[in-house]
This record gives C-alpha cells, structure tokens and sequence, in this order.
C-alpha cells in the first residue's frame, strides 16, 4: 500500500524515511530523475569567511569627559565578512573570495591610514557603528552576508550579523 506522489507510488517505508530526513537535516532534499529511478540530491550549504585589516585612528567624542577614548588614537583593524549560502554543483563553491575582495575595495581606501571620524556616517566610530557601517554598505553587493567581526584589538572584537 503506498500513497500517490508526483504520479507515482511512495511506500510507507520511503514516506517515513523522507520524514526522519526532514526531522534530522532541518529541510527536504531535491528529488531528480534519472531513467527509472528517483535520486535524493542533498543541497550543501557553507560559510566563506575572508579577512581584511586596516590601520586608522579615532576619537570617541560620546563617552565621557575624561574617558581615555575620547583622545586620539588608533587601531591596527581587523575585518572579517562572512557569507553563507548554497554551494553550486558545477564549480563547487557559494562565490568568488575575489567577490568579496571586490566590494571591500573601496570601503578599505576610504579607512586605511585615515581618521575615521571624517568618513560620513563614523563620526563616532565605535567597533559596533563601524560594523553596521560596513553591513550597510557590503549588503546590496554580498547576496549571503550573514556576519561581519570587528577586531579593534587582539582580544576585543564586536560580532555583528544585520540586526538593526
């Protein structure tokens, strides 16, 4: 006994099956025909990561009087842009490293070696406004944007992943 399915029979046994699939990966795999027989093609999904760093100085004009920020100084930046998507079967990979090279360009000669609170929209450059500094700009370029991380030291970094 088997329940209809796409103009076919699907045993109970294959039923429960795609059930547990489901229970266990979060999601169904994409059903392909090949002759006679159906083939489950899992879609994979991966994180690109990639790494930038840049040197400029700052001042923290909103914290208080007497605030050791609040005096020039700088950082040596770290950035890292996190994409996330579906791998494509053909060439293997989400997208170019390059792509995200690309949109960091012009974002990277604008902060290298500069004063921050002189770039519109920085004009108090906490790690925390510099990440959503960057989300804004990147986004419409990175299809897949899903975390931005902001080092400002070794040990201090603001992760930030488009919750405005």
């Amino acid at each position: 006994m088997g329940k209809e399915w796409d103009g076919g029979l699907v045993s109970r046994r294959a039923l429960r099956f795609w059930c547990l699939w489901g229970l266990a990966f979060g999601g169904w795999p994409r059903l392909v025909k090949r002759g006679a027989a159906w083939f489950a093609v899992v879609q994979m999904r991966a994180r690109l990561v990639k790494e930038f760093r840049f040197e400029a100085a700052h001042t923290l004009p909103s914290l208080p009087e007497g605030h050791k920020c609040r005096q020039m100084h700088g950082h040596s930046f770290k950035v890292e842009i996190a994409v996330e998507g579906e791998v494509d079967a053909e060439i293997g990979w989400v997208y170019d490293h390059k792509r995200i090279s690309d949109a960091m360009a012009p974002l990277l000669e604008q902060l290298d070696h500069g004063y921050l609170n002189d770039i519109e929209g920085l004009e108090s450059p906490t790690i925390e406004l510099m990440a959503a500094w960057f989300w804004t700009r990147l986004e419409p370029d990175l299809p897949g944007l899903c975390e931005i991380v902001i080092f400002e030291t070794p040990t201090a970094r603001c992760v930030f992943r488009g919750e405005f």
